[in-house]
């Protein structure tokens, strides 16, 4: 039998990283148990760059798509200026992009529809276990970043959301090689229709190769950094620093 290697890289990362939220809270709080995963971290990473370089994740067609694809995580945000943008079909909502910019910006949703759309059908990986097929539609996530233009010291996207994760601002970061890969996009509609709330409307960021919390959802503001530590936990997410995940989420 053949394995898609894709799919058990998935699931050997939800194995682990159930093995490390459900029964081992003693060894995840030892500081030298702690010190050798997060070196086992950085060698996958780089095993699997080495590995895959820059090929894409697989996609399907249409007849492959799921008939229900599951709204996971937050389903709904309690800020009232979200709220306020949501009932107004975010007409006068802006992306924020920061940080080590050269070029500070304020994106509306009009803007970021017009600019020149990648879409893509791909399988969403969760920790949990499941998967689900579905279409997304949105600008590469390259393209905001040039048109901001990185200062040299920039070394990680950073996306603040408008949901929150145990009472925290949510975020999530990847870095400079994930975010210029060709199938990372700034979704803005899925399965042929704008994205609803549930799923992480007005913008949702879609970062084929990583498992599915990654894929941070209600997009507000994405900052250029130099550094993860001081940024909350300094793990660089919410699920990274409230529930141990790891950083990088490579399949």
């Amino acid at each position: 039998m053949i394995v898609n290697r894709r799919k058990l890289l998935g699931m050997g990362a939800a194995g682990a990283g159930g093995l490390l939220l459900g029964g081992c809270d003693a060894l995840n709080a030892d500081p030298a148990v702690r010190g050798r995963l997060a070196g086992a971290e950085e060698l996958t990473m780089r095993a699997q760059r080495l590995l895959v370089g820059d090929a894409l994740a697989r996609e399907f067609a249409e007849r492959d798509m799921s008939p229900v694809f599951r709204a996971n995580g937050s389903v709904s945000v309690a800020d009232p200026v979200y709220n306020r943008h949501a009932a107004s079909g975010f007409a006068e909502w802006q992306l924020q992009v920061g940080g080590l910019v050269q070029r500070p910006l304020a994106l509306p949703l009009s803007s970021l529809k017009t600019m020149p759309q990648r879409e893509q059908i791909t399988r969403h990986d969760c920790v949990e276990g499941w998967s689900a097929i579905g279409k997304w539609q949105g600008p590469q996530l390259s393209t905001v970043l040039a048109m901001a233009g990185l200062l040299p010291a920039a070394r990680y996207v950073v996306f603040h959301c408008a949901d929150t994760l145990e009472g925290q601002p949510f975020y999530e970061s990847i870095d400079l090689i994930d975010a210029f890969h060709p199938q990372t996009i700034l979704a803005w509609r899925m399965n042929g229709r704008p994205l609803p709330i549930a799923h992480g409307a007005p913008l949702r960021l879609r970062v084929e190769r990583q498992l599915g919390y990654k894929h941070a959802k209600f997009v507000m503001r994405i900052e250029l950094r130099d550094s993860l530590s001081g940024l909350y936990g300094g793990k660089g997410g919410s699920w990274e620093d409230a529930r141990g995940y790891q950083w990088y989420a490579g399949i």
